[in-house]
């Protein structure tokens, strides 16, 4: 699952250092599977590094789309902006701080198969 392998590399204490220092921001990510059903995760990149199901009491931006609109994100086969621009992505809170939620999602990006 793509919120284990977020968690596995800020689990890197200066992966986490680093994640924490760019985004200085706790993430919401809400997403609907196909049978319009919803769950949420956030990411903590103000304090902990730490991944966790649900919502926080606290966060600064939350972001809502489709599960499988959420993979082409991670995959890289989706942008953000684009996604946004067309209605896929919702943005609540802090929209600048939205536009750094992908660097983390970078993160759990399978490595390319090298040839």
């Amino acid at each position: 699952m793509t919120f284990d392998l977020v968690a596995s590399a800020l689990s890197d204490a200066d992966a986490r250092a680093s994640a924490i220092k760019s985004a200085n921001g706790v993430f919401v990510f809400t997403l609907k599977n196909r049978a319009g059903e919803t769950e949420s995760w956030n990411i903590d990149l103000k304090e902990t590094g730490a991944v966790a199901k649900g919502m926080p009491e606290k966060s600064d931006v939350t972001l809502s789309l489709a599960d499988e609109d959420f993979q082409k994100l991670v995959d890289g086969k989706a942008q953000a902006q684009r996604l946004f621009m067309t209605g896929k992505l919702k943005v609540k809170g802090d929209v600048m701080k939205a536009t750094k939620a992908e660097v983390v999602l970078k993160s759990a990006r399978k490595p390319a198969a090298k040839l």
